[in-house]
């Protein structure tokens, strides 16, 4: 992925990570679109920043990411990147079905079955670009668990695994599959995350990820410095001890 002339569709990118991205994406000098449900939303990304175009989407309903990929495709036929951003996380109390059972259903179907749709949309058309690219982004929960957030942690868990067979499958063709996995990071996606004291800055974050897109094009995983401790911790031996430090603070992994 060439971050300095790709055209890449980024749904999901109307505040936090997503948006970050977009824009420094945008400053990188790719051609970018960000899509979201609230229009309103949109809008404003639209005049605060000329030149990202915007596509209204909710990667929950399958007919709405099929209408986005047609208005993204219709408006963008050298799209050659897509960022499958869009996630939710909620803490889940599992000792009573009402607790969670609503959660961890909405849980799955956006952060799994929507990137799943989102890739099933444009994964023809990606294929007969010279040069593409999935992006997909889990999180350092993939590897270490909350106890808080199981559904979280699952999908999250769901989209690694489905990140690297995807690569496999797709290495007869030139699309790659490129895998971000996120720290903590100081955005609203739980209470208090924000201003969360072992969050990562959110604009350190998507700083240090840009730089690795730009200075490892090929890489499989993009791996900022703060989510060592969670993505080896089994590799280094340190599972055990990374899961006890981890649910014993306030540290919250997307």
């Amino acid at each position: 992925m060439d971050i300095t002339r790709s055209t890449v569709f980024i749904p999901g990118a109307t505040s936090g990570i997503g948006l970050a991205l977009a824009v420094a994406l945008h400053e990188q000098g790719s051609t970018v679109v960000v899509g979201g449900r609230r229009t309103d939303r949109l809008a404003q990304i639209a005049a605060d920043h000329p030149g990202i175009d915007t596509v209204p989407i909710d990667i929950t309903d399958p007919a709405s990411i099929d209408d986005a990929a047609r208005t993204v495709l219709g408006r963008h036929p050298d799209l050659d990147a897509i960022v499958a951003m869009a996630g939710i996380m909620q803490v889940e109390d599992w000792h009573r079905r009402e607790s969670f059972l609503a959660s961890a259903e909405r849980t799955v179907i956006t952060n799994v079955l929507g990137p799943i749709r989102l890739i099933g949309a444009f994964v023809e058309h990606l294929q007969r670009r010279p040069d593409a690219t999935i992006v997909t982004v889990s999180s350092g929960l993939a590897f270490v668990p909350l106890a808080a957030t199981p559904s979280y942690d699952a999908s999250k868990a769901a989209i690694h695994r489905l990140s690297e067979a995807l690569r496999l499958q797709l290495a007869d063709t030139g699309v790659d599959v490129v895998e971000i996995v996120p720290p903590a990071v100081a955005t609203d996606l739980l209470p208090g995350q924000r201003d969360n004291p072992i969050a990562m800055p959110l604009e350190e974050f998507v700083s240090e990820v840009v730089d690795l897109l730009r200075s490892q094009p090929g890489a499989p995983e993009v791996l900022v410095e703060r989510v060592g401790f969670l993505r080896h911790a089994e590799a280094h031996g340190t599972f055990d001890e990374v899961v006890a430090t981890l649910n014993a603070s306030d540290h919250h992994g997307r």
